[in-house]
């Protein structure tokens, strides 16, 4: 299974387990604490906790779920930011490791976090941010499991760090609506190749990538052949060119999947079936994950009838991670969600 980032209440997300960031005492505060005993009902949720006793920093403690759209809750105590030098970043990473070993034992199939301990404790958001991804994706990839990271705000975190440094600059400077997207589109009719057709004899080469204009030398080729022939010339669908990037690339099947965030069978039903046809987010994190350059990447697309344009924020910050060689599917989706994007996977 895969991790969502998703802008929701904690409270109204349907999840086998909801994570509580809880007080360390049998009480309730301020913020999400105080919403998820709103929620599950406070005399209940109480009473229960009061059993449990004090919560040790980094640890946790289970709770039915009560009136929560969820079968338990995992209250869990993280740390109070003291500088960074007090422990926290390995209290942090516990509060998350337990509540996901605990999900195991639990036979839970999904699971959600707030982002812990960034609200009256303090911890900063980019940093815990940080924490919890690594964290969460250091477990899926041993475990299946759909795990949500509820942000209330996706403008309550700043992104920080080298890799996203200039993203908004190469946004603003990519991003042209309704320019030149006759460039890049691809006719669903004609396909990629007609398309391409288009822009040579339209002499555009000079201002599109280098990648698609390699593709102009087929052309005249093809303008001498006759349509049967043209129609008959058959090419790897997109199945086919992904699994034989696959073989090529020497990862193994899980390691496709689960680094690009999709789910083991939604690839099984990939690879069972030849006429396949993606979601677009779903092609985009396979070529991701399988690290294709930008030329390869557009071209496994267009075999399943889909193109990246100028014109869509989504493709631009795709095309911006590619570009700079970064493909990390958590960071790439940590873009994608601060910009108000559909994120990369299942």
């Amino acid at each position: 299974m895969s991790l969502k980032i998703i802008r929701n209440d904690i409270t109204k997300v349907s999840a086998d387990i909801i994570v509580n960031t809880a007080n360390p005492m049998p009480t309730y505060a301020s913020g999400t604490d105080r919403a998820v005993y709103e929620a599950a009902g406070v005399e209940e949720l109480l009473k229960e906790r009061k059993k449990i006793g004090e919560i040790a920093i980094g640890d946790i403690a289970v709770t039915p779920g009560f009136n929560l759209d969820a079968k338990y809750i995992i209250h869990t105590v993280g740390p109070v930011w003291l500088g960074g030098n007090q422990g926290e970043f390995d209290n942090l990473k516990s509060c998350y490791q337990k509540s996901l070993e605990m999900a195991i034992d639990l036979n839970a199939s999904s699971i959600a976090f707030p982002l812990i301990a960034t609200g009256v404790y303090h911890f900063p958001k980019d940093k815990a941010l940080s924490i919890a991804i690594s964290t969460i994706n250091e477990f899926l990839m041993q475990h299946d499991m759909t795990v949500y990271l509820v942000v209330f705000d996706r403008r309550s975190f700043e992104l920080s760090g080298k890799i996203f440094d200039g993203i908004d600059s190469y946004i603003d400077d990519h991003f042209v609506s309704n320019r030149r997207t006759h460039e890049y589109s691809r006719d669903l009719e004609t396909g990629y190749r007609g398309s391409v057709a288009r822009i040579c004899s339209n002499r555009l080469q000079e201002e599109i990538p280098e990648e698609t204009s390699v593709l102009c030398s087929d052309i005249g080729s093809i303008a001498d052949m006759d349509l049967d022939d043209v129609i008959n010339t058959e090419e790897k669908t997109f199945q086919e060119r992904l699994l034989e990037l696959i073989d090529n690339s020497g990862l193994t099947d899980p390691e496709v999947y689960k680094k690009a965030n999709i789910d083991r069978k939604l690839f099984s039903k990939i690879r069972c079936d030849r006429d396949y046809k993606p979601k677009k987010k779903t092609a985009v994190a396979l070529a991701i994950a399988l690290e294709l350059s930008y030329e390869d990447m557009t071209d496994l697309l267009a075999r399943a009838g889909i193109a990246l344009s100028p014109s869509s924020r989504f493709d631009i910050i795709i095309q911006y991670f590619v570009m700079k060689k970064i493909y990390d599917v958590s960071d790439i989706n940590l873009a994608l969600f601060k910009h108000g994007q559909q994120t990369l996977g299942e």
